[in-house]
């Protein structure tokens, strides 16, 4: 461990926070030399201060660790270029639209990687009014069934969590033509399937989207 660059971070993420030493070290119950002395590079927090430091300053333990954030690239903010993530332990869904360092659980977390060949898993369309209504059939059961829909073009997304023993159907806007349809199978994984494809499949009109989407 490198005591000089995490006193540099220490004292990089104490600012940001608008925090004094006294300040930090108070909430550990330390003193603020304590704080200068790791910020001054001569020396590094026990073990047991990691976790707590690291609520104080809002960083990812594993960062200050490391003594640098190595941060990424500017979101272009692009939603179709969107990625989504699922926690292994307790299900919690989360996305990203560019690239981030996500974790849940205390695990890290991959970017899902979609398939576009699951034929059993395609779903069924039908316009009603405004609105596409997706059927499938799927398993809703609690040991397999989908978790979520999410539609997306490139400046929005429609995201709609399913449950088990509920029908294995959805509503979605008629977006502009380029959405693509992500479903997601807690056996088979993530799903992409691009909407006006699915449209010439079940052999309807693709009728001109709306700008906005109210929900």
């Amino acid at each position: 461990m490198d005591c000089a660059k995490v006193g540099k971070l220490i004292l990089q993420l104490r600012t940001e926070k608008g925090l004094t030493q006294k300040q930090v070290a108070d909430q550990l119950n330390i003193t603020n030399k304590t704080i200068s002395k790791w910020e001054c590079g001569l020396g590094c927090p026990d073990v047991s201060l990691w976790e707590e430091l690291a609520g104080v300053l809002g960083a990812d333990i594993l960062k200050l660790l490391q003594g640098e954030l190595n941060p990424n690239r500017p979101d272009i903010g692009k939603m179709n270029q969107i990625q989504f993530y699922v926690c292994p332990t307790c299900g919690n869904i989360l996305t990203s639209t560019g690239a981030a360092s996500i974790a849940c659980c205390g695990r890290q977390l991959q970017p899902l990687s979609p398939a576009t060949s699951a034929l059993k898993h395609t779903p069924h369309i039908e316009e009603i009014e405004d609105e596409y209504y997706a059927t499938m059939e799927h398993e809703m059961r609690r040991e397999h069934y989908l978790l979520f829909a999410a539609c997306v073009n490139d400046d929005r997304i429609w995201f709609n969590r399913l449950y088990p023993e509920q029908n294995a159907a959805f509503r979605f806007p008629n977006m502009r033509s380029g959405a693509t349809l992500y479903l997601y199978c807690t056996q088979h994984g993530l799903m992409r399937y691009e909407v006006d494809v699915l449209l010439n499949k079940c052999k309807l009109p693709r009728t001109k989207g709306r700008d906005s989407y109210e929900r």
